[in-house]
């Protein structure tokens, strides 16, 4: 009885520190402990990589919108990194770069984003000393190129991401609501020490501190602790901004998250995360990504204990208190699947499918591993 006790008010525990008290420790460690890095105007050379796999209804304007960008034009260079695209990119590229200079078609066998990145970086980056990436989905602010390396002036600064604002995502997905939770987070954890995790959209690195990872692994949640673990920052500069449409729907939105978290749970179980960090950083990683990504199991272990708990002592008005708030959110997650006019419905029922999306994703990493390749959101696009 005292174990199943225990083992509640842990879960318990953890959800309510990955999602509420965690949040406001950090908070609060930013307003007395900030460290921001000295960012100054600098102008380095820039090789922006844009790996694509059948993007042709979005390469030419994600070309067209980093050729506009407020940059030197003789400091910047773009390579379109294709993973076998094999509709219209390559010759869409090719035709830009027939008129262009600056950019530059890679074509690679099929094998994944990552290896596409690594072969453009290992071939195309020559003189560069800051190596930019974005997705070929998102749209550039003119002048995000040149805040995203204002932190780079620091020399202790290895990583820097921008700030990736999800167009139309009031509706039915709530993706929008919960990236500015996010950015919310990621902005306090990177006044303090680095990022935990970073985005795909909007992201640089200095040259000399890229690093390849295993071809699953993607860049957004292992280049930031693996800077750290070099002794340099990872840290977030929200004056960069990128543009992205939303999944569709919610349940899209699940869909690309349980391919996400797969990812996410080869680096947290293979990717040897927790080496070599400073204590306050470790912390962050531990409740920010470890916790976060096992809600879904708590929640599962929570509400299953609780019911074990109401059967074995009938009379436990606590235990009964906390199984009926465990099923009213449940109902008003429910009541967001329906898309009933319920204030808050909409935002539980995602996030019930965020935390389920997380356990998925475990179960599918535990049975088959990771592939390396990936199929675009067409939702996004």
């Amino acid at each position: 009885m005292l174990v199943v006790e225990i083992l509640f008010w842990v879960c318990s525990g953890l959800i309510a520190w990955t999602h509420l008290l965690y949040p406001l420790y950090a908070a609060a460690f930013a307003r007395v402990a900030a460290r921001p890095p000295r960012s100054a105007d600098i102008l380095p050379r820039v090789l922006m990589v844009v790996a694509a796999y059948n993007e042709e209804s979005v390469i030419e304007r994600r070309l067209e919108n980093l050729l506009a960008l407020d940059y030197p034009p003789e400091l910047l260079r773009i390579v379109v990194s294709s993973d076998a695209s094999s509709d219209g990119t390559n010759a869409i590229v090719e035709r830009i770069a027939a008129r262009e200079p600056r950019v530059s078609l890679l074509v690679n066998p099929r094998g994944g984003k990552i290896q596409a990145q690594d072969r453009a970086v290992r071939e195309q980056a020559g003189d560069a000393e800051v190596l930019a990436f974005s997705d070929a989905n998102c749209t550039w602010a003119p002048e995000a190129l040149r805040l995203l390396v204002r932190p780079l002036a620091d020399p202790q600064v290895a990583y820097v991401c921008g700030q990736l604002r999800i167009l139309d995502a009031d509706g039915v997905n709530k993706e929008g609501a919960y990236w500015r939770y996010e950015l919310w987070l990621r902005g306090n954890e990177s006044a303090v020490h680095s990022v935990t995790g970073g985005n795909g959209s909007i992201y640089a690195v200095r040259r000399g501190a890229y690093v390849e990872v295993h071809p699953s692994m993607g860049h957004d949640l292992s280049f930031p602790y693996r800077m750290v673990q070099g002794g340099g920052r990872a840290v977030y500069e929200p004056a960069a901004l990128a543009f992205e449409k939303p999944s569709t729907d919610t349940e899209e939105e699940y869909r690309r998250k349980v391919r996400m978290f797969e990812h996410c749970w080869l680096i947290v179980l293979r990717g040897k995360m927790l080496r070599r960090l400073p204590p306050r950083y470790l912390l962050a990683i531990l409740s920010h990504r470890h916790a976060r990504y096992l809600t879904g199991v708590f929640h599962i272990g929570a509400l299953v204990l609780n019911i074990d708990l109401v059967a074995r002592h009938p009379g436990a008005v606590l235990y009964w208190l906390t199984l009926a708030v465990q099923l009213g959110a449940l109902a008003l997650a429910l009541a967001g699947k329906a898309r009933l006019p319920v204030p808050f419905a909409a935002l539980a029922w995602y996030y019930t499918l965020v935390s389920w999306a997380t356990t998925k994703a475990l179960i599918n990493y535990l049975r088959r591993g990771v592939p390396p390749v990936w199929e675009k959101a067409a939702g996004s696009r």
